[in-house]
């Protein structure tokens, strides 16, 4: 058969094919990996969309959290499973971090994947211990200054969103100190409720009861405008550091030569999730931001915040261990 016949076919074949694909996906459960641990954000919207994806499609949804390596085991997990929407990654901007600041990983981390959309952005929030004695970003800051690397601050892994959020923080702000990397989100917060880590830009999605518990003392947000549940909390520029802002993202993705036909269907179904009032004001009411892409626009994102991390980490002098 000459060959440009059997392209014509390959071409007719998934054209008749991929209707075929989306009506019958899922036909067996499905497994979201999570980078880190239970009760860090990436769970917490794991679990929520989880049980929503199961009531519409009557197919089980297993969240198996892999809180190891800043979220690159559960990248390489995910990268090596079969390309039928059945194993997919909820992942953080970690993800675009970890591939800005490591030479080598077990994967690529935009030819290994396929977007299926981003979900939701959160600014963080800088916070510290009330032991520390600090009450504004000022102060902090005049701190640091005053004792070059005898202070630390928490991450939920390296390379991860918090880290990134820290390092771009430490740099605009023009201090230097030490980094002390967790397995994820809550164990970070529990260390800095502690004392034992002087300060932590965490996402807000977990931190909420914390500050208003007063556990912990919340210096400025992250964003240019005011977190609605924190309306206390003042924003970088009127904390005094107006060169300052970063929002985290979270979205999900998919192994690389996942059909089309799966990943539009879960991108509709997933968005309409979002769109629903019960889980719109969740996501709200924990800090966070409904932020509903397109697999093509998510992929965007995460080659052009790798390009804008890599940056920021070399000017740092940030490497990886």
């Amino acid at each position: 058969m000459p060959r440009v016949f059997r392209h014509v076919l390959a071409l007719l074949l998934m054209v008749s094919v991929a209707p075929a694909v989306s009506q019958t996906y899922p036909a067996k459960p499905i497994r979201i990996v999570v980078p880190f641990s239970a009760g860090s954000a990436t769970d917490i919207l794991a679990r929520l969309i989880g049980p929503k994806l199961y009531e519409a499609w009557g197919q089980q949804v297993v969240v198996d959290n892999r809180p190891s390596a800043g979220g690159t085991v559960a990248g390489g997990i995910v990268a090596g499973a079969a390309a039928d929407g059945y194993t997919l990654l909820l992942t953080s901007s970690g993800f675009a971090g970890s591939a800005a600041l490591y030479d080598k990983l077990p994967y690529d981390s935009v030819k290994d994947f396929a977007g299926v959309m981003q979900i939701a952005g959160t600014p963080l929030v800088i916070v510290v211990a009330p032991s520390l004695g600090v009450k504004s970003l000022r102060e902090l800051i005049a701190l640091a200054k005053q004792k070059p690397m005898q202070l630390n601050f928490a991450s939920s892994g390296i390379g991860s969103g918090t880290h990134y959020g820290s390092e771009l923080f430490n740099f605009t702000a023009g201090i230097s100190a030490t980094h002390v990397p967790y397995k994820g989100v809550p164990e970070a917060l529990n260390d800095t409720i502690s004392g034992r880590t002087h300060y932590f830009v965490a996402p807000t999605l977990p931190l909420i009861p914390l500050i208003k518990s007063g556990r912990l003392q919340a210096l400025a947000a992250t964003s240019a405008q005011r977190v609605a549940l924190l309306p206390n909390v003042p924003t970088p520029a009127e904390a005094g550091l107006p060169a300052y802002e970063y929002n985290g993202w979270y979205g999900i993705l998919a192994p690389a030569k996942t059909p089309r036909a799966v990943i539009d269907r879960l991108n509709s179904q997933v968005a309409r999730i979002l769109e629903a009032s019960d889980v719109r004001d969740k996501i709200v009411a924990l800090g966070g931001v409904v932020n509903i892409s397109s697999p093509q626009a998510f992929e965007r994102l995460i080659r052009e915040e790798i390009v804008t991390r890599r940056k920021v980490f070399r000017a740092a002098g940030v490497k990886a261990n």
